[in-house]
């Protein structure tokens, strides 16, 4: 009993950090139809842009995460502006191509600026771990749900209740119509980036003190959260969430009760079987209906 509830604590914890990536992911699919491949690289600058702004200058943490996040959102917009906007064939495979290329150039200027050795980072509190039923629940993992809660509670408020979310709804059901009827939907797609490169950040702030971090931690967060995302159903705000919990917790469990040797495996089997059994995702309406 006492090893199923901390594995379950394991993959809540990680499964969350998969549920913002995922996400993000979604939330850029739905506004632009495009799959960012470079998504996992923002989860690497986030981590790192926090080691750096909090651990190395000693700025205040609610500074630190802000900075992060900015930073996050900055490179966000200027991958799109210079990498995605002047495609001169912005057919899907090419912006698929781009992201891929993108992300390997991100890696390797994220080496350059902090080099190839990993760093750790305290939690964001001092306070012990709280015992249940014998198992450690730690307080970074209570900070990464709540942050995940927050974050995607917060994107849903804004796509339902203010007019500009509204906005990138329409955008997301249909561009063409949307832009006939006055929304501007090109810059709609550059703050759909934004938030989706701030959403990144987001998971690689929270997920720095558990892990280590380098300049290579982004890929297989970023091929995690594509998965989760598509186990939930591209597109659905809420389906990527839960994609994310549901592949945290069964990465745990697997790992745990099988064979650690098999975690990352895992992603990618309940990926397939997906696909094979229900294409659109566990979570996906019958008709297409994003957010």
């Amino acid at each position: 009993m006492q090893e199923i509830v901390q594995y379950l604590f394991s993959g809540i914890t990680t499964g969350a950090v998969y549920a913002v990536i995922a996400v993000g992911l979604s939330m850029l699919y739905s506004s632009t139809e495009l799959i960012n491949f470079a998504h996992g690289e923002f989860v690497m600058i986030g981590a790192l842009a926090m080691v750096t702004l909090w651990v190395r200058l000693g700025l205040p943490l609610p500074v630190a995460v802000a900075g992060a996040v900015a930073a996050g959102c900055m490179l966000g917009l200027v991958f799109e502006r210079f990498a995605i906007r002047t495609a001169r064939n912005p057919e899907p495979i090419t912006l698929i191509i781009i992201t891929v290329g993108a992300g390997i150039f991100l890696k390797g200027a994220a080496m350059i600026v902090w080099g190839k050795d990993p760093f750790s980072m305290p939690s964001f509190s001092s306070h012990e771990s709280i015992e249940i039923f014998g198992a450690a629940l730690l307080p970074q993992s209570i900070w990464i749900v709540t942050a995940a809660l927050v974050l995607a509670g917060g994107i849903h408020l804004f796509l339902k209740k203010t007019i500009t979310g509204k906005a990138m709804v329409a955008c997301a059901v249909n561009k063409k119509a949307a832009w006939l009827s006055g929304i501007p939907s090109e810059k709609m797609g550059v703050l759909a980036f934004g938030i989706s490169a701030g959403c990144g950040a987001v998971a690689g702030i929270f997920i720095a003190p558990i892990t280590m971090s380098s300049y290579d931690m982004g890929t297989i967060l970023g091929l995690k959260g594509f998965c989760a995302a598509m186990i939930g159903g591209l597109g659905s705000l809420w389906g990527a969430f839960a994609g994310g919990l549901l592949l945290g917790i069964l990465e745990s469990l697997g790992a745990g009760l099988i064979s650690s040797g098999l975690k990352d495996a895992i992603a990618f089997v309940l990926l397939l079987l997906i696909l094979y059994i229900r294409p659109g995702g566990l979570f996906a309406a019958k008709e297409a209906k994003r957010f």
